[in-house]
């Protein structure tokens, strides 16, 4: 029996992306998870962290654990809140990380555990296995509860390796942009300030144009009306 842990970081902030972690481990070894100290992403330090995760990868190396990474980029999140919404979007790439791992083919079993970002958690496990390869898969379950994160360690292994990509993705756009941008949340004086200097003659590709931060922003410094995001970067189809 196989288990997978999905989770998301990075669902408020207003910049830089979404992430999605997705882990699967063999059921034997969840109990290794437990003993590494793995748990909700949020209760841990940046350097244990990092300490947990380079020892996962290790074990993807020696006992073929696997994992998946998706990153939603600004852009997309936009459009998806003009159209489906965020809970949408969020269905879509846990199945989107969940199809990565390529394991229709897989007889034995798999649990599959999400971390709800609806406050239905049924409606949630409905809508990604709508959208998961040839599901339902052989001897198979999928499950999705709130605050998963802290309650199952495949759960909270996934969340640390969302965050830490987060957290990787922010400092790549702290060396595009020159200057700190805090943690990307709008409660964050230094994000906000960020804010204010990554709107031009338009808001940066980084920024979530879609959020309230930017448009106050934006009216503060401009007199004009505040630009379609489709229409400025040259593409007016949506993603939905």
């Amino acid at each position: 029996m196989l288990h997978i842990g999905v989770d998301e970081a990075g669902r408020g902030p207003v910049i830089g992306p979404l992430v999605v972690g997705c882990v699967c481990v063999p059921e034997e070894d969840i109990k290794l998870l437990v003993e590494a100290g793995v748990k909700d992403s949020k209760d841990l330090t940046k350097k244990k962290r990092e300490t947990i995760r380079t020892w996962f990868f290790e074990n993807c190396q020696t006992r073929g654990w696997k994992y998946s990474v998706i990153t939603c980029q600004p852009a997309r999140i936009d459009s998806a809140v003009a159209n489906k919404g965020l809970n949408i979007l969020e269905t879509q790439l846990f199945a989107e990380a969940i199809n990565k791992l390529s394991l229709t083919g897989e007889n034995n079993g798999i649990v599959i555990t999400n971390d709800a970002c609806d406050v239905d958690e049924q409606r949630f496990t409905r809508r990604i296995s709508a959208l998961v390869d040839q599901w339902p898969w052989p001897n198979s379950n999928m499950v999705s509860f709130h605050k998963a994160d802290e309650n199952y360690p495949i759960v909270g292994m996934a969340s640390i390796l969302a965050k830490q990509h987060r957290d990787y993705c922010i400092s790549e756009i702290e060396n595009k942009v020159g200057f700190p941008i805090g943690s990307g949340y709008p409660s964050d004086k230094k994000t906000v300030d960020a804010v204010h200097r990554m709107i031009g003659e338009k808001p940066h590709e980084d920024l979530r144009w879609s959020w309230s931060t930017v448009r106050r922003i934006w009216t503060h410094k401009h007199d004009i009306e505040f630009p379609d995001r489709l229409i400025s970067e040259g593409n007016q189809t949506t993603l939905f």
